[in-house]
């Protein structure tokens, strides 16, 4: 049985059911890295994502990891201008990686920011409103493959905005195509 609607094509029906068909724009991509070869390659799906969108922002997030042990962060801020050097640190890195690859009509945000990984990034997203967060499944080390997994997994669950993870195992599948 056909259902009808004065504005039917915003309604997408699946058998008897009907769903609203939502308006996919994004207009603010949101990608994370921890530049590990995963996250490298995850960036290319943020940079074809931003140049689809045409006049959105392509926002590039790092996140500094905090140490938790107080020892650590009485003797890491004894060093002078510790947060200064990391931001520049993160701030060449990131040109150097990402921001030679973008086009200029491309409106690049970058940010850096200190804190827990996961917690980070989503408050970044919601600040911004993100209608699309990017994010590589593995990190670098076998440590970081174990965190930044888990954090893109806590991102997947907590997200406001769709989130595309892109797996690490999904480069090496490209590779031997």
């Amino acid at each position: 049985m056909i259902k009808y609607c004065l504005a039917k094509e915003k309604f997408k029906f699946l058998g008897d059911r009907m769903f609203l068909k939502p308006e996919v724009q994004y207009k603010r991509i949101l990608f994370c890295t921890d530049f590990s070869t995963n996250a490298d390659f995850a960036f290319y799906y943020a940079l074809a994502s931003a140049k689809r969108t045409g006049d959105g922002e392509l926002h590039i997030l790092h996140v500094l990891p905090e140490p938790d042990a107080q020892f650590w962060r009485t003797y890491l801020y004894e060093v002078d201008d510790v947060d200064d050097k990391a931001n520049a640190d993160m701030n060449e890195k990131i040109a150097n990686t990402y921001l030679a690859e973008i086009a200029n009509d491309i409106n690049v945000i970058v940010s850096v920011q200190k804190g827990k990984a996961e917690q980070e990034i989503l408050a970044y997203a919601k600040k911004i409103d993100a209608d699309l967060l990017i994010i590589g499944r593995q990190g670098s080390s076998s440590i970081g493959k174990h965190l930044f997994g888990n954090v893109a997994e806590k991102i997947a669950r907590k997200a406001n905005c769709p989130v595309l993870i892109i797996p690490y195992s999904y480069e090496k599948k490209i590779e031997h195509a």
